[in-house]
């Protein structure tokens, strides 16, 4: 199957080349310069692999060779460049990472892991209808006026890395109809402490994401002494899971967040099937 782009691969890479060149032009240095810079670095990580040598470069300039991962690296260390900038100029969009990732439909609840160093872009509103009543149920898209992107480092006054994501599998009803199979969770990852009281209901109890060595699961939990059991919600006919604590289970966070889909699902629940 063929994809439609703007630029052949071939044609890409070497533009790519074209690029690294005038960057390195840029600067004033000569061929041999890089090769000695990359010398240096490959002897700082111990990694041959890091090194350039001149007949590589000619070919990565010129004839659209494509630069190891390594090579890449050791590049953008001497030219300045940013990596992930670098790596979309060969048709590798490090930003749409997180996007992409969760398009990708996974039956079994994993953890999601963001971009921690702050590299690439993500979308969001830019101004919303000023008459936007947050405390009613409001249709949003039509409430947003205008869209933009803004760097993720932009968001770190936020302070989005004090969270972890989850996503529950799509075959994963162990906790619907609170938790749907296919949702985001946030994690708090500072709520680790499993908690024996306090709620009322059963939406006040408190859901903990956990990996043990089969995987992850998300549920409600007790421990008694060194023992931890995970109660999935009685709706899901999920049996409790009881595991030793902490040898065999690790508590990563609790829950605070779900983003889920209200779009009906084509596969029925295990125990529905016929």
């Amino acid at each position: 199957m063929a994809f439609p782009t703007t630029r052949s691969s071939p044609t890409l890479i070497a533009h790519a080349g074209q690029r690294l060149k005038r960057a390195r032009e840029r600067l004033g240095l000569k061929f041999r310069d890089v090769e000695d810079a990359s010398l240096d670095i490959a002897r700082l990580h111990n990694n041959d692999e890091f090194t350039i040598a001149l007949s590589r470069l000619a070919d990565i300039e010129n004839k659209g060779t494509l630069p190891t991962l390594f090579k890449l690296y050791s590049l953008c260390v001497i030219y300045h460049l940013d990596f992930s900038e670098v790596v979309s100029w060969y048709g590798v969009p490090l930003g749409d990472l997180p996007a992409n990732a969760t398009s990708v439909r996974l039956e079994r609840t994993h953890l999601f892991e963001s971009q921690g160093d702050g590299a690439g872009e993500m979308q969001i509103p830019f101004s919303l209808d000023p008459g936007l009543d947050l405390s009613k149920t409001v249709y949003l898209t039509r409430m947003i006026q205008r869209w933009g992107k803004i760097p993720f480092m932009m968001l770190r006054n936020m302070d989005l890395r004090s969270y972890r994501y989850g996503l529950i599998g799509t075959e994963d009803w162990s906790m619907f109809p609170i938790i749907p199979p296919g949702s985001l969770v946030v994690i708090d990852d500072t709520r680790r402490r499993v908690k024996s009281s306090g709620w009322s209901t059963e939406f006040e109890r408190p859901i903990y994401f956990l990996e043990h060595r089969d995987g992850y699961r998300c549920g409600w939990c007790i421990v008694k002494e060194n023992r931890l059991t995970i109660q999935s919600h009685p709706s899901s006919a999920t049996e409790p899971e009881t595991f030793l604590y902490p040898d065999e289970i690790e508590v990563i966070g609790q829950v605070t967040q779900v983003a889920m889909t209200l779009e009906p699902s084509e596969r029925l629940r295990p125990h529905a099937r016929g």
